[in-house]
């Protein structure tokens, strides 16, 4: 099962970017981070566009672009209005919430998936997957739960909100790019994947170039100043290579995105241990017991899919 060890791996790398990202925005500001972010992102894509354009040197490898009209690049200009959208209300509540929290919130997500999976692809679950699903929702629950010990109210803290938000637009996002990457036969478009992740990111960074100049920069004297951190370069990298890996994933035969989606969930257990080393947050022995759930339930969705 490739596609299994692909989604776990793009889960250690989806932590560190978590971990990443909370260091570059601290006391920093939000848009221009989200900016440089989009910008490196498609400076690392930026020479697979233009080899695979104006030589043959890509042609047959895994890092070759496809070329496409209009016809298929306004799907990916949705893609990226979805996952923006995301990132921006993300960002705002990961700088004002601890990463011990942000991340079992956003961990939601494989449930929100699960059931659009069930619905709209009609993927089926067998016992083991089940049970590892089950688990997963169970340790969730409880690590969100252990949020309000830290004086956080869930229901009235409009960061807890955003990153919820967040959380519902990223698995929008997920089922969206199983409706991409999909075979026109099987009712999808069809789309080759490194073609959506290179162009999502441009186009994330044109739209985020409009946000910097109308929202922040007539502003930026009178709120939070902008500092650089070598961070912002390791979000981009982390981000990059993840999602890489994800959309690989995501291309090979019998993948199924309710799997993937709560595998990459799995950051969730990453993001914690630089939580607890590196930012030093509360509460971590009752979240511990809450993660090792999610590790369970990691090891459950792996026997069910062999």
């Amino acid at each position: 099962m490739t596609w299994l060890l692909l989604a776990f791996l793009s889960a250690t790398l989806l932590g560190f970017y978590d971990a990443f990202k909370k260091e570059a925005l601290r006391e920093n500001a939000v848009i221009p981070v989200l900016f440089l972010n989009t910008l490196f992102s498609s400076i690392i894509f930026l020479p697979f566009i233009i080899l695979s354009g104006q030589t043959e040197i890509l042609d047959n490898t895994i890092f070759h672009v496809a070329s496409g009209g209009w016809e298929m690049h306004k799907y990916i200009v949705l893609k990226s209005l979805i996952v923006l959208s995301s990132w921006v209300l993300g960002y705002f509540g990961m700088k004002h919430l601890p990463l011990t929290i942000v991340g079992p919130i956003n961990a939601t997500r494989p449930v929100m998936v699960l059931v659009g999976a069930l619905l709209v692809f009609g993927e089926h679950l067998n016992g083991w997957q089940w049970m590892g699903v089950l688990l997963a929702v169970m340790s969730f629950m409880m690590l969100s739960r252990s949020g309000k010990k830290e004086g956080i109210d869930f229901r009235h803290n409009h960061w807890i909100w955003m990153i919820v938000g967040a959380a519902v637009l990223g698995a929008i996002s997920g089922l969206y790019d199983k409706y991409l990457m999909a075979p026109e036969g099987s009712g999808g478009v069809g789309l080759d994947r490194m073609m959506v992740q290179s162009w999502y990111n441009i186009y994330q960074c044109g739209m985020m170039l409009i946000m910097l100049a109308i929202l922040w920069w007539p502003k930026h004297k009178q709120t939070t100043p902008f500092h650089w951190h070598w961070s912002i370069i390791g979000v981009s990298i982390f981000l990059s290579t993840a999602d890489f890996v994800y959309f690989y994933s995501l291309s090979l035969p019998d993948a199924m995105i309710s799997i993937v989606s709560m595998v990459r969930r799995g950051s969730v257990i990453v993001s914690f241990l630089f939580g607890a080393a590196f930012f030093h947050e509360k509460n971590l022995r009752a979240k511990a017991v809450d993660l090792a759930l999610v590790l369970l339930g990691m090891i459950f969705l792996y026997i069910g899919s062999h």
